[in-house]
């Protein structure tokens, strides 16, 4: 694929602010890397630019922006403050994190192989198996989790790994350095989704990972107000390949939406270790809830893979998953849910609670969710920054409808 060059990805100043805050602590950099004051102004708060074009001095004279669909200076701030916060060289934005997912896999080309991780977020397997398989992609599922079953997927033709750690929604771990290892052996590239912990609480690029891939409609947004996807690459071969497929195919997030991501941005660390202060509570309190089955959480103790989690992750998160035992269950106990809104998405500041089965993964359909292990009496919950008293007080006399 051609390289994408001449656009503001290269020409926009990388300020010296980059320079000097390469060991400052991850809060500083969410709040100053990308996000200098502007130049003409002083605004401590990176203008929106809503233009789609830019004047030209003369042919080929113009100030590192012709075309917002090529470059725009909100998004090339936005996309510089991602990088920083993963540790990456380039950081590519897109208009979804489907758009992001979608984007990398048109790095590859007919009759390559992708292995993927059995336990993904149900869009993107559709994806993969309803669209992409028809340009000649090859995609193979497996539990990711068992590091041997990665080697043994691998084919002639592979060329990506591609998993979710924690898995969405039953927060399966994968060990990202040691399939990095795989990777690097092999010659393939390993692609992490890495929404659910968000770069504050794990950053896979330093584990070994070649790009990394956000919804940052969740964690980075973290208001539920826009949507959006970003790419972030150890390799500034890929930063510029996807910079190229922004311009080619035009899938690019919104000044506006990149506005609203670097706001967000800015209380990151403050909201995930609010986040994560909450989830061990509930985490706690579900896992000893007469009316739960089972719950699924990194962050316990007795979590088959809490050592691991211990060791390539920050901190636990908010994601949480437990098992209400059937249908009818889970039904009743997210209609009595107060505090909590049913719904899809999650990360906001507001606790929002789903249902796999019929939400996010309802595209699989009964057998595909009975073979990773996906009930109809699953319930998924995203732990907000409100009270956590009051969290748990919604829990309780919900779960009382059971």
């Amino acid at each position: 694929m051609p390289k994408e060059t001449g656009s503001s990805k290269e020409t926009a100043s990388k300020p010296d602010l980059m320079k000097r805050t390469k060991k400052l602590g991850f809060a500083t950099r969410a709040i100053h890397d990308g996000q200098e004051p502007d130049p003409l102004t002083g605004a401590v708060t990176v203008p929106i630019y809503p233009t789609s074009t830019y004047v030209q001095q003369g042919i080929g004279e113009h100030k590192g922006y012709e075309y917002s669909r090529v470059s725009n200076p909100t998004r090339a701030r936005l996309e510089e403050n991602l990088a920083s916060l993963e540790g990456g060289v380039a950081a590519r934005v897109f208009a979804s994190g489907m758009a992001a997912i979608n984007a990398i896999a048109s790095l590859l080309k007919s009759g390559d192989h992708v292995v993927c991780g059995n336990d993904l977020y149900g869009g993107t397997p559709r994806l993969f198996n309803t669209v992409l398989a028809n340009f000649g992609l090859e995609f193979s599922y497996i539990d990711t989790s068992d590091t041997a079953n990665v080697e043994q997927a691998l084919r002639k033709n592979t060329r990506m790994v591609y998993v979710e750690t924690p898995t969405n929604p039953l927060m399966r771990l994968s060990d990202i350095s040691a399939i990095s290892e795989i990777c690097r052996r092999k010659k393939l590239w390993l692609v992490v989704d890495n929404t659910f912990m968000s770069p504050y609480f794990q950053q896979p690029l330093s584990l070994g990972a070649d790009m990394v891939v956000h919804s940052t409609t969740k964690f980075l947004n973290g208001h539920s107000d826009g949507l959006g996807g970003v790419v972030v690459c150890k390799h500034q071969e890929h930063g510029d390949q996807l910079a190229y497929l922004q311009k080619c195919a035009g899938a690019i997030l919104s000044p506006f939406e990149c506005w609203l991501i670097l706001r967000g941005v800015k209380t990151l660390a403050a909201r995930m270790e609010i986040h994560d202060r909450s989830g061990r509570v509930i985490a706690d309190f579900l896992s000893k809830h007469k009316k739960v089955k089972r719950v699924y959480y990194p962050g316990l103790p007795d979590h088959p893979q809490h050592a691991l989690a211990r060791r390539q992750m920050r901190g636990f998160g908010s994601m949480i998953t437990f098992e209400t035992g059937s249908l009818k269950n889970a039904n009743k106990m997210l209609k009595k849910c107060r505090v909590c809104s049913l719904g899809e998405s999650l990360g906001g500041v507001e606790t929002l609670i789903s249902h796999p089965a019929t939400m996010t993964h309802a595209a699989l359909g009964v057998k595909g969710r009975k073979a990773i292990g996906i009930t109809d009496g699953l319930v998924r919950i995203s732990v907000g920054i409100e009270e956590v008293d009051d969290i748990l007080e919604d829990l309780d006399q919900a779960l009382t409808a059971i």
